[in-house]
């Protein structure tokens, strides 16, 4: 595992962002953990965290895009703190856009933050994580609306490897139904791996009797 992974599923965990226990996701499943980007609170956190996204981005997309879009609303500061950073570290001037959850009908009218996708813009989705692929599925008519935009991949953080709509994973259907590239910063099967009987700071978080409830979760949910 490269050098640069192992040092964001630690960050994840320093930051409480990955989480094991009872939880239930947008799609309605109960699962044994949680990613949360929302714990990114503070700005040295979402600094590091837009420069862990770029380097995903700079590694698995080689086409040139001009628009980070990020689903309202915890894709807001992804979009944001990611185009900095592919600015800071990679010289790329792309711009970030996102979306309203209503409509603005007075100043500033309209459905978007920051700027609106338009005809023969190249555009790349930064997500937090997907689970059965909702919030993409919801997002993808309001990026193309009436213009004729290329959406050309989905960024994520953390692939969760499980079935999506049918019996493949979310990001494979994803891929499949919008003709995009998917890509993530990290897989569950690397942080399984790497965090298993592991001290963080002196604790561990991925003991067995967690592992087997994970185990017991993609046996129900992964892909085979």
């Amino acid at each position: 595992m490269e050098e640069y992974k192992k040092e964001f599923i630690e960050f994840m965990v320093e930051c409480e962002v990955l989480r094991f226990g009872d939880f239930t996701t947008k799609s309605g499943r109960k699962t044994p953990f949680f990613i949360n980007t929302g714990n990114y609170m503070r700005g040295d956190q979402l600094k590091k965290l837009g420069e862990f996204y770029a380097r995903a981005i700079y590694e698995n997309f080689k086409e040139k895009f001009n628009v980070l879009f990020g689903p309202a609303y915890k894709g807001i500061p992804l979009a944001v703190t990611t185009s900095m950073a592919l600015n800071d570290i990679y010289h790329m001037d792309v711009k970030y856009s996102s979306n309203r959850k209503e409509e603005k009908d007075h100043g500033d009218k309209g459905s978007f933050l920051g700027y609106k996708p338009l005809s023969g813009d190249k555009v790349i989705i930064i997500e937090d994580v997907t689970t059965a692929g909702t919030s993409i599925y919801e997002t993808m008519p309001i990026i193309k609306g009436e213009e004729d935009v290329d959406v050309l991949g989905l960024i994520i953080s953390v692939d969760r490897m499980e079935k999506g709509r049918g019996d493949k994973s979310a990001l494979e259907e994803l891929s499949k139904k919008f003709n995009m590239k998917t890509h993530s910063i990290v897989n569950m099967e690397e942080v399984i791996s790497y965090l298993y009987n592991k001290e963080i700071n002196g604790k561990v978080i991925l003991d067995k009797k967690i592992k087997d409830h994970v185990d017991d979760y993609y046996k129900k949910y992964g892909v085979k």
